[in-house]
């Protein structure tokens, strides 16, 4: 059964419960109170009839005089004098022992059959004792609640259809975003994994469901691109070394007896082996990158501390390096510098990125700023080397790509698509700006919460 129906039917049974109860309430106190009246014009007959009849007083007969000139004349009144004591005088009806016990505790007892009704009380002359029982017929009483009955029968049932009609309306335009994202990601393919659902502003579940979605086809992407990546490049950036290697191989095996060559082929293989390492690890790396950063275990990691590790290990690798940490902008509260992530993988990344920012500039300055701004942590690395051509731009986060003025700088094309991918598998996202010969910012913005 669909959402849609199975909310419509269970709001139309709620509907129906409630309804049914508060007509059964409004039943049961009409029925309470509806006769309340009727029963106080029969006590007060019982009270008249007893004085006029059971006790000697000279305005009697203006007693009765009242109540026939003033005093309403039920439907099929009676009036019943019965001397305590002798059962055998009966009413029209035999009326139940709780009646009369009721009366002979002193109390006024009443008493209803369908639309007939019935009250009295004990009273107690100068001679004996006496129950006074009257009784009438109230048609008016009785045809309203049987009216009120009706309305509230065939009110229960156009209730419950009006609900049914509401809670399918109410349950389409509830589950239309859902129809929505579910006709968005049908449409979305292998081929066409750059769309993204619409998110709507606002913390309600759906916004959270297409966000949720979204997240996934970013990391299905990135497992895309990198697989589709690593196929068509591994072979192109395998086959160079190796071919290069077993060409050596071949001068040096042919050179027997000149060492010399021998040496130059050993020399070439040896940088060619490091190469193919470089490449292989480099490859491996980047198609580790495209999986689920879930996998990876996460922690706490204070980014200004992080990038001093990063400093000490870029100063390592590159001795002349002169990197600069900005921390002017860093914000109070120390919770928006920690960030919950895998921190091998976010060194690897920045630390890929100010490796380039020293090399490129010839180990010029290189600035790195941090700043924490609206739930968002960026670290910002300025060099002032050779820049990226503007054609050149759009293409540097392609696996093995390397820019046009770089032929005389050793690398081969891996780090920033690596660090990319792991910045995206953090919910993040890299910026770039550049100018050939001025120099480029490269800025890598993490959100402060990353789930």
């Amino acid at each position: 059964m669909e959402i849609a129906k199975k909310i419509t039917l269970l709001f139309a049974i709620l509907s129906a419960i409630i309804i049914s109860l508060l007509s059964g309430f409004v039943w049961y106190f009409s029925n309470e109170f509806a006769f309340e009246d009727f029963y106080k014009r029969l006590e007060a007959r019982v009270n008249i009839a007893a004085q006029i009849k059971l006790y000697d007083d000279d305005n009697n007969s203006v007693y009765a005089k009242m109540r026939n000139q003033y005093l309403e004349r039920l439907p099929s009144e009676k009036e019943y004098i019965l001397e305590a004591g002798k059962p055998e005088i009966k009413v029209d009806i035999v009326l139940p022992k709780s009646f009369y016990n009721k009366i002979n505790a002193g109390l006024m007892a009443r008493y209803r059959v369908d639309n007939h009704f019935y009250a009295g009380k004990y009273f107690n002359n100068t001679k004996s004792g006496y129950i006074v029982v009257v009784s009438a017929n109230d048609p008016f009483g009785f045809r309203e609640l049987k009216d009120l009955q009706k309305i509230l029968i065939i009110g229960f049932f156009l209730s419950v259809i009006l609900s049914f009609v509401v809670g399918w309306k109410f349950s389409n335009y509830m589950l239309m975003p859902l129809r929505n994202i579910i006709k968005s990601v049908k449409r979305i393919k292998a081929e066409n994994l750059h769309l993204r659902l619409d998110v709507k502003k606002g913390s309600d579940e759906m916004s959270q469901l297409a966000e949720t979605f979204n997240n996934m086809l970013n990391r299905l992407e990135t497992a895309f691109e990198t697989q589709n990546n690593f196929i068509s490049n591994a072979s192109h950036e395998l086959r160079t070394p190796l071919t290069i290697i077993s060409g050596e191989v071949e001068l040096a095996m042919k050179a027997k007896d000149d060492s010399e060559k021998q040496h130059k082929a050993l020399l070439k293989i040896k940088d060619e082996s490091e190469r193919l390492e470089h490449i292989l690890t480099s490859l491996l790396g980047l198609a580790q990158s495209g999986f689920n950063g879930k996998n990876q275990p996460r922690e706490k990691v204070r980014m200004d501390e992080l990038l001093w590790e990063i400093k000490e290990s870029v100063n390592q690798v590159h001795p002349d390096s002169k990197i600069e940490i900005n921390f002017m902008n860093l914000p109070d509260d120390e919770e928006q510098l920690t960030l919950q992530v895998n921190k091998n993988l976010i060194k690897l990344a920045i630390t890929n990125i100010v490796s380039n920012a020293c090399k490129y500039s010839n180990y010029k300055p290189v600035n790195i700023i941090l700043e924490s701004k609206s739930n968002i942590l960026s670290i910002a690395v300025i060099d002032q080397g050779i820049g990226i051509p503007e054609s050149d731009v759009q293409h540097i986060f392609e696996p093995f790509y390397r820019a046009s003025n770089t032929n005389h700088f050793k690398g081969y094309g891996v780090g920033l698509p690596l660090s990319l991918n792991i910045i995206r598998l953090h919910r993040g996202s890299i910026a770039i700006k550049s100018q050939e010969g001025v120099g480029t910012e490269i800025k890598v913005l993490l959100p402060t919460k990353i789930s």
